[in-house]
């Protein structure tokens, strides 16, 4: 597929709202996938830190 311009590369016909969206929504998804697990994570280790405090362990 061939674009007059820029501008008619982002329409994409009419189609670029949807296509556009569709690529934003997957990167949404991809950096959540990359950074929820690192958070958890830290989450998991604060937790038991504190619980370890609690109980007076080493």
């Amino acid at each position: 597929m061939n674009f007059d311009s820029f501008g008619a590369f982002l329409a994409m016909g009419g189609h670029g709202p949807y296509v556009w969206g569709c690529y934003g929504l997957t990167l949404l998804v991809l950096l959540y996938n990359l950074l929820a697990p690192g958070r958890r994570q830290r989450r998991f280790v604060r937790e038991q830190a504190a619980r370890q405090r609690r109980s007076g362990g080493p």
